[in-house]
């Protein structure tokens, strides 16, 4: 065996960037984590600087060197995951045309309407929304026509990360799924195929790591860097979910659902992807734990959101429950619809912080639901375990209300981050440590705890969650009239610029 014995796996997430030393079997012997960057959100714009995310790989890398240098020198690897959805532009040279359009941005939503009329039966019409990277570049070639002559390639995060590392264009077919399925497509948009990078297996290499790049990786020259996926198809291989009949469930700054099987099936709203030999049925919500830290902030207290929302569901909690409707930034899976708009149904005055929060608990596992129960119709099958990981996941009473509401039983994992043990999966899968990515999991996947569903509790859960679909019904169209009031009006009180203004 080669005298190396660790690998470098990074998690990009939506907030924060995480690596860790993680060893072959499973262990995270070091680990950094970074905030940031942060995103420019406004009324439907969320951009960001890829730049940001490459500051971050050099942070957590660095301080990962400083910890364990002896550790750091013995890396056989490197892999990272990160957050899908959202396209970096590069120009010929190699740098960003304009900062990176994230997952939450819906500015191509009229491009996406104008896309369908152009394209008429194309196999991936039924998949263009705002949220499409078709339609993201649709935006670009109208709105910004220079960014658009000028692009050379387009680029999920963390295959910029890649490319900065290696040189090389290459991505993996599970994350690029959606532009490849719609690569005859590009020519109406009047841009060529070649911006689709080289696509390879998540467990192949991209390339050694360049030689002249700044500290710590000038320490790592010649290390293989591999392909990765999604932070969502690596976590899932953290969880040992990725075999068919399992589900899985992440809850970090997005939530995450979905089922696996081994034929392919359509759901309404549901994306259906080829997950490298498994059809996987399901995918991003917009609103996950983030819900919980919105609420968080609203009530105030410390800053460590987790022991807020302890010391808020450890109050008591009103006979009468609430329904909280978590779509705080519209919704991708399963609505495809930036204009819905979260709420609070019920309310009295009664109510305090304890009902709220335990109506955004359940407010997301009513959506957990939902989508669970399209996929497992659509595949024929019923899953008997979800496997839970995100931030989500520590919190027990969480858990359990998504046991109680989904009624399966739900498994969570000893690895604290399973996107960065998925990661190392990957890397170990790829030098061959492993026959597999499924021998893989059984060896490095443990489970720490289980939570059953109530029995006690279906009855009020089966009431509320009917109570959900029917309020999501009434107040969609109400979001959608509040999106426009907001963007043809400034004279409300507490705004800049009031129409009376002298």
């Amino acid at each position: 065996m080669n005298e190396k014995s660790v690998v470098l796996a990074c998690d990009l997430g939506g907030s924060s960037f995480r690596a860790a030393l993680i060893d072959q079997s499973g262990a995270a012997l070091a680990e950094s984590a970074a905030v940031g960057p942060a995103l420019d959100d406004h009324l439907g714009h969320s951009q960001v600087a890829a730049e940001g995310w490459w500051q971050l790989l050099l942070r957590t890398a660095g301080e990962l060197a400083q910890q364990k240098p002896d550790l750091f020198a013995k890396i056989e690897a490197v892999t990272i995951c990160g957050v899908t959805r959202t396209q970096v532009f590069l120009g010929a040279d190699g740098r960003e045309l304009r900062p990176a359009l994230t997952w939450k941005d819906s500015r191509s939503e009229a491009a996406a309407a104008e896309l369908l009329e152009r394209l008429g039966p194309h196999p991936e019409a039924g998949r263009i929304n705002a949220f499409h990277p078709l339609a993201r570049l649709a935006w670009l070639a109208e709105e910004e026509a220079d960014n658009a002559r000028g692009l050379a390639c387009v680029l999920e995060p963390k295959d910029y990360l890649n490319f900065r590392l290696t040189g090389r264009h290459a991505s993996d077919p599970v994350s690029m799924a959606r532009l490849v399925a719609g690569r005859s497509a590009l020519a109406t948009i009047g841009l060529p195929a070649s911006i689709i990078p080289a696509i390879i297996e998540p467990s192949e290499i991209v390339g050694p790591i360049n030689g002249a790049l700044p500290a710590p990786f000038d320490r790592l020259a010649g290390v293989p860097v591999f392909c990765g996926c999604n932070d969502t198809w690596a976590a899932v291989a953290g969880l040992g979910a990725m075999r068919p009949g399992y589900a899985y469930n992440i809850s970090g700054t997005t939530e995450v659902l979905g089922v696996l099987g081994t034929d392919e099936a359509e759901a309404e709203g549901l994306m259906t992807v080829d997950w490298r030999g498994l059809w996987h049925l399901g995918g991003p919500s917009q609103n996950g734990a983030d819900t919980a830290a919105w609420l968080a902030g609203l009530l105030g207290g410390p800053e460590d959101v987790g022991a807020q929302i302890d010391s808020l569901l450890a109050g008591q909690r009103h006979p009468q429950p609430l329904i909280f409707l978590p779509y705080l930034q519209g919704e991708r899976v399963p609505y495809w619809n930036p204009n819905l708009r979260g709420a609070f149904i019920g309310l009295n005055r009664q109510h305090g912080p304890t009902d709220l929060a335990y109506a955004v608990l359940e407010g997301v596992a009513c959506l957990n639901r939902l989508v669970l129960e399209r996929a497992e119709g659509a595949l024929g099958a019923r899953v008997d375990e979800i496997r839970f990981g995100g931030g989500a996941a520590a919190n027990p009473i969480w858990a359990q209300v998504k046991a109680d509401l989904c009624g399966r039983r739900i498994a969570i994992g000893t690895a604290k981050e399973p996107g960065l043990l998925g990661a190392a999966i990957i890397a170990w899968t790829g030098l061959g440590r492993f026959a597999s990515l499924e021998a893989a999991q059984d060896a490095l996947v443990k489970i720490a705890r289980r939570y059953e569903p109530d029995p006690a509790r279906r009855p009020a859960y089966n009431a509320l969650y009917a109570l959900y679909r029917q309020s999501e019904a009434a107040l969609a169209p109400i979001s959608a009239e509040l999106v426009t009031l907001a963007q043809s009006t400034a004279a409300l009180p507490g705004l800049a610029n009031p129409a009376n203004a002298t």
